[in-house]
């Protein structure tokens, strides 16, 4: 299986191929996103508990500092590259969206392969998401506000219907069933990865018609963002005199972005074309983050 999940990106762009050749297949599934952001986000708090929300309390400076950088440099980033780039508006709100969200649960792994604190990266990832129900939305308000209408208050709600409760849910059954559940915890990084890949490909194939037109500027202010944020969460905590495996940690939690969450969101109150940042996304960070990883796990 751990053979599986770190050929992610191979996957998904075999399925992505198959959509944009035979997008029948999978426009019918498109009302399944939303569901399959549920699984990936319950898949995440089933691997952890209620302790490690708690951990907030031990380090509040760094746990501070990382969710600062998260929601500060990726939505600017994402904001400035769409206007530098000309991106229609489209994109510029699938950009934002993915900027706005939370860290992704795949940072966790490459944080591990990375030879960096997992302890304190999956308190980040944690700590993120549990804020995201109310920063998503008001980030994506604050810079999108003046161009398309946001419905910030139902994004709220629906922030706490496909993240929040998922992932406390998980983790409240892994805290009281911790011992009985541990066979069927072993399966959910696999689910949550068949979801993503799964959800990739239905974006390729709703796109499909425009995707040749636009897949290349997208694909560059992908990769730009994704830059942006390894670069920011490394040199600002180095700035500020942290050590190596703390400046690796946030370098990857701030790059990383949950890009289910900015999909879920850009296909119900915007449009298809406004998920496509986030699909590519999430093909991208796990391959610049394996990478990355390869390249500081060299260096010890």
């Amino acid at each position: 299986m751990q053979r599986f999940l770190r050929l992610f990106p191979l996957w998904a762009v075999l399925l992505s191929a198959l959509a944009y050749l035979l997008p029948e297949l999978f426009v019918p599934l498109k009302g399944g996103i939303v569901p399959l952001l549920m699984i990936i986000m319950f898949g995440m708090g089933i691997t952890l508990t209620l302790k490690d929300f708690l951990r907030v309390l031990q380090r509040p400076g760094i746990l501070l500092l990382g969710v600062f950088l998260q929601y500060s440099i990726m939505p600017l980033a994402a904001w400035l590259i769409s206007h530098a780039l000309g991106l229609s508006t489209n994109l510029l709100v699938g950009m934002v969206l993915l900027g706005s969200s939370p860290g992704g649960t795949a940072s966790n792994v490459i944080c591990y392969l990375a030879r960096g604190n997992v302890a304190l990266s999956v308190t980040l990832t944690s700590f993120s998401t549990l804020l995201a129900f109310l920063l998503t939305p008001a980030l994506t308000w604050l810079y999108l506000g003046q161009t398309v209408p946001v419905p910030m208050e139902k994004m709220i709600l629906d922030v706490l219907k496909l993240v929040l409760l998922p992932v406390l849910l998980g983790a409240t059954l892994n805290t009281l069933m911790g011992r009985q559940l541990k066979k069927m915890v072993t399966i959910f990084p696999l689910l949550s990865v068949l979801a993503i890949i799964l959800i990739i490909a239905i974006i390729v194939a709703i796109n499909q018609p425009r995707l040749a037109s636009v897949a290349s500027v997208v694909v560059v202010a992908v990769i730009l963002h994704n830059l942006f944020g390894l670069l920011g969460g490394y040199a600002v905590p180095r700035l500020l005199g942290h050590g190596e495996i703390t400046c690796r940690t946030l370098a990857i939690e701030v790059g990383m972005q949950n890009s289910g969450l900015s999909v879920a969101l850009a296909v119900k109150y915007f449009s298809a074309l406004a998920a496509l940042p986030g699909a590519l996304f999430s093909i991208w960070h796990n391959v610049s983050g394996a990478l990355l990883a390869a390249y500081w796990a060299k260096r010890g």
